[in-house]
């Protein structure tokens, strides 16, 4: 017995010091999810990923900051760029898209909004373009001609018949549950927390943005220098690989899209 604990010892040992570990900081749903199906496939190329999850969209780039993980998955460069200023981040790959959509359980359309319907938003600058993108799309408003989608803003906003009332101020994270409380008129919820939420992000909101050119891809982020880094690349790798694309698009039917950028 002591003999056969001896050489489980030696494997362990053997193992960890074969293994480089990897931590990468990600969301609940669908980051560290994702991350989930990589990690076999990195063990067998001796990287051991660690997978840290984060509940918010601020501590992942402290840690990544503090190099406490070594990378995160969980945000889109508009959103890096915009907290971001003079960072020295950057992206080691796009490997996904959650189209962002807009939830109401007393209309069936953004046409049907009331006037001066309360529409309730995430509290990040880098979406509001995103955001009023959809409603342009759906000709309830219109922005300022010439005006980058990516960076426009509520103020961009030069035609609003209904006088749709934006308002920026609510945590990413309780737009599910402000929702489920019928607060405002709409509520727009990003895929990651409707998921979580058990909401279906294709079929629930009355209006969804495109994947289609869509620059929103999440990224896996890494200090400059680091997206050359043996390990990263094989995670990006992975995430970019067909088996793992394709449960990608089985598990999540739409809400979650894959792409290889």
């Amino acid at each position: 017995m002591k003999k056969v604990l001896t050489l489980i010892a030696a494997a362990t040992l053997s193992f960890s010091a074969w293994a480089d570990t990897l931590t990468v900081g990600a969301s609940n749903v669908p980051h560290a999810e994702i991350l989930e199906q990589a990690k076999p496939i990195l063990a067998k190329q001796g990287i051991d990923l660690e997978i840290r999850p984060f509940q918010d969209y601020i501590l992942p780039n402290t840690a990544l900051a503090s190099r406490d993980i070594d990378a995160n998955y969980f945000q889109h460069i508009p959103y890096l760029n915009s907290v971001l200023k003079d960072h020295a981040d950057v992206s080691a790959g796009a490997i996904h898209i959650e189209p962002i959509g807009i939830y109401s359980k007393k209309y069936k359309s953004l046409k049907d909004l009331p006037e001066g319907g309360k529409v309730i938003m995430r509290d990040a600058v880098a979406e509001e373009g995103r955001i009023l993108s959809i409603f342009e799309k759906e000709g309830v408003i219109k922005l300022k001609p010439g005006v980058d989608k990516v960076s426009a803003r509520i103020s961009d906003v030069v035609e609003n018949p209904k006088k749709l009332q934006f308002l920026p101020n609510v945590e990413g994270s309780l737009l599910p549950q402000m929702y489920n409380n019928d607060e405002g008129d709409a509520v727009v919820i990003n895929a990651n927390y409707a998921i979580d939420a058990g909401l279906d992000p294709v079929k629930d909101p009355i209006a969804v943005e495109s994947g289609e050119n869509n620059p929103y891809a999440n990224i896996i982020t890494v200090h400059k220098g680091d997206e050359k880094k043996k390990d990263i690349v094989a995670l990006v790798d992975v995430l970019h690989s067909k088996e793992i694309q394709d449960w990608i698009r089985t598990k999540y039917k739409g809400a979650v899209i894959p792409v290889n950028n």
